[in-house]
């Protein structure tokens, strides 16, 4: 069990990584001022929910594609 944890808590990391850098390029030049900018928006929680989002999405997709595989069996 703990190891099926990992590997999703894996996933829901490498998804956070592809959409921050996907929607702010500006986090390989100058890391420091987002995070400036976070902290004066007060949005702390907003990375978290969307890349929760799009891990929710993913695993519906894939949740399906192993019900199809196993039927297919």
């Amino acid at each position: 069990m703990i190891k099926k944890i990992k590997k999703e808590l894996l996933y829901y990391t490498i998804i956070f990584v592809v959409l921050a850098l996907a929607q702010h390029q500006d986090l390989l030049s100058t890391p420091l001022l987002r995070l400036e900018d976070m902290q004066t928006q007060g949005n702390y929680l907003h990375p978290f929910i969307w890349a929760f989002v799009v891990y929710i999405l993913i695993g519906s997709f894939r949740w399906l594609l192993g019900i199809i595989m196993r039927l297919k069996k």
